[in-house]
């Protein structure tokens, strides 16, 4: 289980297949080499044609269905896409430089570190248009019970920390849910939100005049050149904040292409 998200920008590969089409034939790519390599280790050395796993799934009538799946189909739907690599190749959108790293993910439980990591990048008072913007935008996502609380319960593979984080940014406070449902719930993110969250979890530089803030709704045509995307790997990264990193930079170039990055929680 993870988080999914696509870079919006078109091409050929996904005029050839959708942005969704190419996502679920990598992830039963990925899965399927799992379930190999599980095999293998228990030594099972059976050939790949040979091995099946179970996947369950909730029908749109609500009901849970469980079928065979063939490993070796799940490849060979996969194959489909080798010929389409090469379209990857200096693409604007690829995050990864990697075949297809418009596409990315963060998998579940979010550590702890990595929640706390999210919070301790928020402006505070001494930044007052970003922290005034996040005060307004908080505002939106405190109304009743956050529905992140039904992610935390105990028997939910989501987060690592099943407490609720929280910090306080002088009179605003903010906990580790309202951040959560702000980055991941909001539906898929416009460039003009996306360069909101940028600033507010400093991944682009928040000394700017509000004239200037404002003017980040519409990335300009020299919007890397302008503003640097300013996060960087650290050996001390866990692979929850290595992959908030990276879905930080997609958003990064979404913003920067003006067009949307595709979530899908």
């Amino acid at each position: 289980m993870a988080i999914d998200f696509i870079i919006d920008y078109q091409c050929y590969p996904k005029q050839e297949f959708t942005a969704n089409g190419i996502l679920e034939r990598l992830k039963g790519r990925a899965r399927a080499q799992s379930v190999i390599d599980l095999f293998r280790r228990s030594g099972d050395t059976r050939p790949v044609n040979e091995i099946g796993f179970e996947m369950a799934r909730n029908t749109p009538e609500g009901v849970e269905e469980t079928r065979i799946v063939m490993v070796h189909h799940l490849l060979q739907q996969a194959e489909v896409l080798l010929p389409y690599e090469h379209y990857c190749q200096g693409c604007p959108a690829n995050n990864t430089g990697a075949p297809f790293g418009c596409i990315g993910q963060i998998d579940y439980p979010i550590s702890s570190r990595a929640e706390r990591w999210l919070l301790n990048q928020l402006p505070i008072t001494g930044e007052p248009l970003p922290w005034l913007l996040l005060r307004q935008a908080i505002e939106e996502y405190h109304q009743g019970e956050s529905p992140v609380n039904q992610m935390r319960a105990p028997d939910q593979p989501f987060f690592e920390d099943k407490g609720v984080l929280v910090r306080k940014l002088g009179e605003l406070t903010i906990n580790s849910n309202q951040v959560f449902q702000m980055l991941f719930l909001a539906g898929h993110l416009q460039p003009a939100y996306g360069s909101m969250l940028l600033l507010f979890f400093d991944a682009i530089a928040r000394d700017m005049n509000a004239d200037e803030i404002m003017g980040l709704s519409q990335s300009p045509e020299d919007a890397f050149e302008r503003y640097p995307f300013l996060m960087k790997a650290d050996s001390e990264d866990d692979q929850s904040i290595t992959q908030l990193k990276a879905f930080f930079r997609a958003l990064y170039l979404a913003w920067g292409l003006n067009v949307r990055l595709l979530m899908d929680v």
